[in-house]
């Protein structure tokens, strides 16, 4: 899961350079599929939550390609702050 804070006044910009983003992020290898929310009482909050096969698909293989570099020059103009990524398991889901 990564929180981004997005720069005052860029939400819609950030929004639609992470509809090409999330075209990137899926060509990656294991890559499983993505949400994306926009936080309603913090308008410059997003949180992204990526599945991968393996916590390796992210860290190396997506982390370590040109697509990553590709992802974050699309989104990146927009951030405020550096964005926090960590890593969860499912431990139960309904």
């Amino acid at each position: 899961m990564a929180t981004f804070d997005i720069k005052e006044q860029s939400q819609t910009a950030f929004t639609a350079a992470f509809q090409e983003a999330k075209l990137v992020v899926s060509k990656s290898k294991g890559f499983l599929g993505l949400e994306c929310q926009h936080c309603i009482e913090i308008p410059t909050k997003f949180v992204v939550l990526i599945h991968w096969e393996t916590l390796e698909d992210h860290t190396i293989g997506f982390r370590e390609s040109d697509l990553f570099v590709q992802w974050r020059a699309l989104l990146s103009p927009h951030f405020q702050n550096p964005p926090v990524a960590e890593h969860f398991e499912i431990i139960t889901k309904i």
